[in-house]
């Protein structure tokens, strides 16, 4: 990858494209799981998503493999898809880019009241 594909993220855009091409090669049930794999995982994503990009692939290629196999979708992702995503993004206790800003609003905060105080 050059600088300029990093910068426009145009790396990221060939490799988006890739995915949903292999998604579309999937049946009908674990393309609706793969969209809701997608959704579940976007906020435990980056700025960019870059750091997600790893963990959408495995994931695709769970799907595709199971499928592949002739296993249901309920077999392979269970009943909670939510949950499912957590874990592949780092356990029930991955920080989400909500966490992350409420965590750096909490210390501006405080260290603004500080200096007020002090």
């Amino acid at each position: 990858m050059n600088f300029w594909e990093t910068i426009t993220g145009s790396d990221l855009t060939r490799e988006w494209e890739a995915f949903e091409a292999r998604a579309e090669a999937l049946p009908a049930d674990y393309r609706a799981a793969w969209g809701q794999v997608k959704a579940h995982l976007s906020p435990y994503s980056g700025f960019t998503g870059r750091n997600l990009m790893p963990v959408l692939d495995g994931a695709l290629g769970l799907l595709e493999e199971t499928a592949a196999d002739g296993q249901s979708v309920d077999e392979v992702l269970g009943d909670d898809i939510a949950g499912f995503c957590a874990a592949l993004a780092g356990g029930e206790g991955a920080r989400s880019y909500r966490d992350r800003w409420r965590a750096q609003l909490n210390r501006n905060v405080a260290r603004k009241l500080g200096r007020l105080g002090g």
